[in-house]
């Protein structure tokens, strides 16, 4: 197992490096690294590791900047004295998410971690990821996450997506809620068939297949009810109102 470790203090590079080489004596440390700037180079002139563990908050900014200037297709665990961040950690190619100092039960079981993911994908995690970032119009399945594995979901099986604290969820037909690789729900209502997904407002985007019925609400505006139970109504606003009932009208 390749490892390379992203982290600035250095009683953390030292105690992650003992835990590691007790947990995994095997592991190959392939590159310490202490900055954002570092990170970027060493990945735009290296192959990929089999693993990162990623230090969250570095001398010259947050590690999330890496992904933006460099491609990492490898899984990531990140590292942090705040759980402030793990909302945003699971935006990247996060399996876990430890808080500094890390401990030895915690670190085996995200190894763990890592070993399934690399037992179910045979070995192949780079694809999966590479596969998740292609974009496809009109897309007839979703990969989603649930939990440490991905899943496939068929499109008709979706009854919506609805965005929350910069994640962008999707609903199927159970009920079940799961993750989604999405950034936003502008990027993904631009891979959606849009004769039978339609984006409500800036929070929801449903299938019509689960519009259960809809009615007139106050100034002009639609609230629409969907077959599953929601927590709070699905409002169409005033000025979308006409483009609503016309996409319904024509499914």
């Amino acid at each position: 197992m390749k490892v390379v470790i992203i982290e600035d203090e250095r009683p953390a590079i030292e105690n992650l490096l003992l835990e590691l080489r007790l947990i995994e004596p095997s592991a190959e440390v392939a590159a310490i690294l202490d900055s954002v700037a570092e990170s970027t180079e060493w990945f735009n002139k290296n192959p990929q590791p089999d693993i990162v563990f990623m230090d969250i908050q570095l001398s010259d900014g947050l590690s999330f900047s890496i992904f933006n200037n460099c491609t990492i297709t490898c899984p990531v665990i990140f590292i942090s004295a705040y759980d402030k961040y793990l909302v945003d950690a699971f935006r990247f190619n996060s399996i876990d998410y430890l808080l500094k100092p890390v401990i030895n039960s915690e670190l085996a079981t995200a190894i763990k971690k890592y070993k399934n993911l690399e037992y179910h994908f045979s070995k192949n995690y780079g694809s999966v990821l590479e596969y998740l970032n292609t974009r496809e119009k009109k897309k007839s399945r979703i990969i989603v996450k649930k939990g440490i594995e991905f899943q496939m979901i068929k499109m008709e099986d979706v009854a919506y997506f609805f965005t929350e604290h910069k994640i962008v969820f999707l609903v199927d037909k159970d009920n079940k809620k799961y993750i989604t690789e999405k950034n936003n729900l502008t990027e993904l209502e631009e891979e959606l068939d849009k004769k039978y997904f339609y984006r409500a407002n800036r929070k929801y985007i449903i299938n019509a297949a689960f519009i259960k019925r809809f009615k007139p609400f106050e100034r002009s505006k639609i609230i629409v009810e969907l077959s599953l139970l929601l927590a709070e109504e699905i409002t169409v606003s005033q000025e979308n109102t006409p483009q609503f009932k016309k996409w319904i009208n024509e499914i």
